[in-house]
């Protein structure tokens, strides 16, 4: 019976810790006869952990157990609410923090092989001389193969000062390269991307909310300056994350007072106005934030401020529709919870949540269908309508084509990726001009009838575009920067140009959405 008491333990620390309100973060009086009905169903559940200790085919690991048993329980809450073991809340941790410590890459698995997409400047990968396309062939002299990607993040990551070897194949040369390199504090940035794509039009790419977010896009606007024209804020893919990150990225476009947000909750403590503490003083610019069905939570909550306060514009698609606030607690032994403790509603009052109640956990996150029709009609600063009850709805809707069979052989077979690295080995060279002209389409041909790429002539002519492209993008990715790489990208992306063609647009909602308030206010005040 020592292992069924070893189970009992654990389940009862869990349960001792959600009535002292470690779920919650507030003391909740439980009444005699709840504790009473508590206690009966805990003793069934430990029966049933002990007649599986004792009768079940197999072993039965007693922490895993308990564990997937309270994930499922969460589930049966809602899709958001989630447990953490010690590792997974470490890990959580970190990616809040905004930092870990490590090697400074970007890695991925290409041909089955963990491969070296970018080092990070400035880190011990990149003072090393790792390159991107490097696959990662040894970590401590023992073979890579098999190993998923979170394995070999594992592996790679360590404390600070620690030295990890690993054994690289890099492309045209034979032999195995050696490198020992000692991990440090890498930066984990939010926002990786800041940089001009017009003359006096910035770009604002923001990946996730972490801690350092909000000094992030402080220094992101200063390094545009003041003399912007136009901002396209991108908040594609982008699945939220730390509250207070996405409240101060908000404030530095609303007016001082705008509400961001409003969160209701069953208890007091998760009732909240959140208004703009600081707003922006600064020079006014329009702007277009980029969403898509990938955009969730702190992402919506920028983007549904945006648009309520007439600030700018929304392009895109309809965001994921998480209108749910979870609330990060420690458990005892490392682990943690993330529990929905409140809705969160826009400016103007729209609950963004999507509808989960008769849905199963696989449809409501990967299998959406259709988009949930709205709920509620609520109305912007200025009286334009719009809808809750199902994400944020773009003023401009622009769909992006989804990849052919053709284009998607060529990405997830690495094949234009291989290519590059192929060709870079060739052409050392530099060009920072480079342009995907016939010869080396031509060359690409060639390389994909060589590995027995089976493809038709009229597949390739109809996706030039796309090929030249992804081509251009590879060969800028390994030679230059990431930035560099990712401008190649939104050259040619349709959201982005239709973000450029209605900043006009952006710019007459605001100065409209002024007038109206200010009529309301009326003279004087």
């Amino acid at each position: 019976m020592k292992r069924y008491h070893s189970l009992t333990y654990i389940l009862t620390v869990i349960v001792l810790a959600s009535l002292a309100g470690g779920f919650w973060g507030n003391r909740v009086q439980a009444t005699s006869k709840s504790s009473e009905d508590l206690n009966e169903l805990l003793k069934t559940y430990s029966e049933v952990l002990s007649l599986a200790e004792e009768n079940y085919a197999d072993d039965v690991d007693p922490q895993k157990t308990v564990y997937d048993s309270i994930r499922g329980m969460l589930k049966t809450l809602d899709p958001h609410s989630n447990f953490f073991d010690p590792k997974s809340f470490s890990q959580f941790r970190e990616d809040q923090r905004g930092n870990f410590y490590g090697l400074g890459i970007t890695i991925a698995i290409r041909n089955s092989k963990p491969t070296v997409i970018s080092p990070i400047p400035g880190t011990p990968a990149y003072r090393l001389g790792i390159r991107s396309g490097d696959i990662i062939s040894k970590i401590e002299s023992k073979s890579t193969d098999g190993l998923s990607i979170q394995d070999v993040v594992d592996k790679l990551r360590g404390p600070k000062g620690t030295t990890v070897n690993i054994s690289v194949q890099r492309e045209g040369i034979p032999e195995l390269l050696e490198f020992s390199i000692v991990r440090d504090e890498i930066p984990h940035y939010s926002i990786p991307f800041t940089f001009f794509l017009r003359p006096k039009i910035g770009y604002i790419r923001v990946d996730t909310f972490t801690e350092t977010t909000e000094k992030e896009i402080t220094d992101s606007l200063k390094k545009l300056g003041s003399d912007l024209e136009g901002l396209i804020l991108d908040l594609r893919s982008n699945p939220g994350g730390y509250l207070q990150a996405a409240i101060a990225v908000a404030d530095k476009f609303l007016k001082n007072g705008q509400d961001v947000l409003i969160t209701k909750g069953r208890i007091s403590s998760a009732n909240h106005r959140y208004p703009a503490s600081k707003g922006t003083e600064g020079p006014y610019y329009p702007m277009v934030v980029l969403i898509n069905s990938g955009s969730a939570s702190a992402s919506e909550i920028v983007a549904g401020a945006i648009q309520d306060h007439d600030r700018g514009l929304i392009v895109g698609e309809t965001s994921f529709g998480k209108g749910l606030v979870q609330t990060v607690f420690p458990l005892s032994q490392g682990a943690g919870v993330s529990l929905t403790t409140a809705k969160w509603y826009t400016p103007s009052g729209r609950l963004i949540q999507r509808d989960y109640a008769h849905k199963s956990y696989y449809d409501y996150y990967w299998n959406k269908g259709k988009e949930t029709a709205p709920t509620e009609i609520k109305y912007t600063d200025s009286g334009r309508e719009v809808f809750g009850g199902g994400g944020i709805a773009p003023d401009a809707k622009v769909e992006v084509p989804k990849l052919n069979k053709f284009q998607t052989l060529l990405l997830s077979k690495s094949h234009i990726f291989t290519f590059v690295r192929n060709y870079n080995v060739s052409h050392p060279a530099l060009e920072r001009g480079f342009e995907v002209n016939d010869t080396i389409l031509n060359e690409f041909r060639h390389f994909l009838n060589s590995n027995d790429v089976a493809y038709q002539e009229t597949e390739f002519s109809e996706n030039l575009d796309f090929i030249r492209r992804q081509i251009k993008y590879e060969y800028f990715l390994a030679r230059f920067t990431q930035e560099e790489a990712q401008k190649v990208l939104l050259d040619g992306d349709p959201q982005v140009a239709k973000a450029l063609e209605v900043l006009p647009q952006a710019k007459a909602l605001y100065q409209n959405a002024k007038k109206v308030m200010a009529s309301k206010r009326g003279p004087g005040k």
